[in-house]
């Protein structure tokens, strides 16, 4: 409602601007939140800038008002008034506003809040090497990959979520080779099993150089085809991804398909792209190794796209990966940590020679534990499988504590939302561009900093709606469009839960349009906030008249639809009791 809103509101004050003569579309009209109106405006001040004049920008916003047409305003029937106060204009949405938000809801359920955005988008995150499990360096980019394209969806887009897999490159071989060498424990998670081999190869390596030149071997055989070493090279893949994919799907992180790196060797579209790069004169030879001169772009860095001995390498093959992917979708979204900052603009300057589609890249800092940086080299990380159960624990301990007459099965069901939830929430609410200290303290607070607070107002809203017979007060059509009066919610409370909850579709536009999720995280932790203050100042069940009741509960269910919706977006659970 607040995106149509706002519309309405620009075209208004456009055709009152027009009229005056300045000279403004009105999708130039720009807006800020203010304490004193629903929308406010510095569009005076503007106008001055275009048309300079002995007004000033209080006498410009006045006679902005005053030129205002009555026809217009009652055509634009979201808009109640219209105000000024000094130069700035105040605009505040009608009761038509607040009971068409309701009906919205009510009507759109799991629906509310989608888009109207059209196009394919192929969204990669995630694509960790297959050379052991998730640590806490990956939780970011799979929290932030996932929350993304759940909020792209449900912006309108066509989303395809890809996971990059690294089956050729250098730690691949390692692996390999690692598997040759030491026997498989069976017993455990086949990722956790597949790093003990990589770290026992690797401390091998350190000792003995010599074991590279059967490294640089595995990797040459894999690339003339030889198929006993790439399939050697898919099964220890293949293992380490069984593993991963268990861990992704623990925290709720769904890929539609996973792409190999192999597959761009096979068919021959490294190669490909190697000779049309070389084509275009910008390639030169460096000690054997072929690279690209991208100076004309800002790198002094050259991009090196062969290795002396022939072979190429993961950028390589990741142009051609992308040349693979641009005819299939409108927009190219590429998650990615800080260390790739280089790589990922020299890839987009590469892709732009080649002719091609550029990818967007969304580039995060990393997020980390107290307990200092991880290696999986070295064998020293926290796994995300760890991080997790002791997340999942901690729920635990807090749910027996809250709900000790419930069953072992409840606490247990709820401990994994609520961990996992609370595990989400504290890495997407934090800026993508901003490093972070994961806190688990703060992430399981029940009271208002984390996932729990929101899935607990759900919990509310739930509870609430369980106390009243349904089908007794509304009939056998239940909560439907139309049943209520909802004009009779005046309270404060009311009104500025009814407010948050049309602004789901514009919170929405905003973190899809900009790439960061975190400013929708932030909005549901708002929404849930104002629902507890209507819960804390205002009946539901005990209201004596009926008909205000019926309404209060229609705002208890559009809330309830909200919550579960934005917890959605956030690929948060929204348990019905906590």
């Amino acid at each position: 409602m607040f995106i149509e809103f706002k519309n309405q509101v620009q075209k208004v004050l456009g055709e009152a601007a027009n009229s005056l003569g300045y000279d403004i579309r009105k999708e130039e009209i720009s807006f800020e939140v203010s304490e004193h109106a629903d929308l406010a405006t510095r569009l005076a001040f503007q106008l001055m800038a275009v048309k300079k004049g002995k007004e000033n920008p209080a006498q410009i916003a006045q006679a902005i008002v005053g030129a205002v047409r009555k026809e217009s305003l009652e055509s634009a029937d979201l808009i109640g008034k219209i105000a000024l106060l000094g130069p700035y204009i105040n605009v505040f949405v009608s009761e038509k506003y607040l009971v068409q938000t309701l009906e919205n809801v009510i009507a759109g359920k799991e629906n509310y809040g989608n888009g109207k955005h059209t196009g394919k988008i192929l969204l990669e995150h995630t694509s960790a090497n297959p050379n052991g499990p998730l640590h806490v360096g990956h939780i970011r980019n799979a929290i932030l990959g996932d929350t993304l394209s759940r909020i792209l969806k449900k912006a309108g887009y066509d989303v395809e979520v890809q996971y990059y897999v690294n089956d050729i490159g250098r730690q691949i071989a390692v692996v390999s080779w690692a598997c040759t060498r030491y026997p498989l424990n069976m017993d455990i998670k086949p990722d956790n099993a597949i790093v003990d081999v990589y770290v026992k190869a690797n401390q091998d390596i350190a000792k003995d150089e010599s074991v590279n030149e059967h490294i640089e071997k595995l990797m040459k055989k894999v690339e003339t085809g030889d198929k006993e070493t790439i399939e050697s090279f898919k099964h220890a893949v293949d293992m380490a991804i069984a593993g991963i994919s268990e861990t992704l799907r623990l925290m709720n992180v769904n890929h539609d398909k996973f792409v190999r790196e192999s597959q761009f060797i096979e068919s021959g579209d490294v190669w490909n792209v190697i000779d049309r790069l070389k084509a275009t004169g910008k390639t030169k030879d460096s000690d054997g190794a072929l690279v690209v001169d991208l100076s004309d772009d800002g790198f002094e860095k050259t991009l090196v796209i062969r290795r002396s001995n022939g072979t190429s390498l993961y950028t390589t093959r990741d142009l051609a990966y992308h040349e693979w992917k641009a005819p299939q979708c409108d927009r190219m979204i590429d998650v990615l940590g800080a260390d790739h900052k280089l790589i990922s603009g020299q890839l987009q300057s590469a892709l732009k020679l080649l002719g091609g589609k550029v990818p967007e890249v969304v580039i995060f800092e990393f997020v980390s534990l107290p307990e200092g940086s991880m290696s999986t080299r070295r064998g020293v990380f926290i796994s995300a499988d760890d991080l997790l159960a002791q997340m999942i624990e901690a729920a635990y301990a807090e749910i027996e504590k809250r709900r000790p007459e419930e069953s072992e099965e409840f606490k247990k069901d709820v401990a994994r939302m609520v961990g996992i939830g609370a595990t989400r929430y504290d890495i997407i609410k934090v800026s993508p561009e901003k490093s972070t200290v994961f806190d688990w303290k703060t992430a399981l607070d029940f009271e208002k900093q984390g996932a729990p607070f929101i899935q607990y107002a759900h919990a509310r809203a739930s509870n609430i709606l369980s106390k009243t017979d349904e089908e007794a007060a509304f009939g056998a059509g239940g909560f439907v469009s139309g049943f209520a009066d909802y004009t009779l919610l005046t309270e404060p409370a009311e009104v500025a839960l009814i407010k948050k909850i049309a602004m789901f579709e514009q919170r929405i536009e905003e973190s899809a349009g900009n790439l960061k999720p975190h400013t929708f995280a932030i909005y549901a932790r708002e929404l849930a906030d104002d629902f507890n203050q209507f819960y804390r100042y205002v009946p539901v069940l005990n209201v004596e008249d009926a008909e205000l009741k019926k309404s209060r509960l229609a705002l208890v269910f559009s809330s309830k639809i909200a919550l579960a919706n934005a917890l959605s977006c956030l690929g948060i659970d929204a348990p019905e009791s906590m």
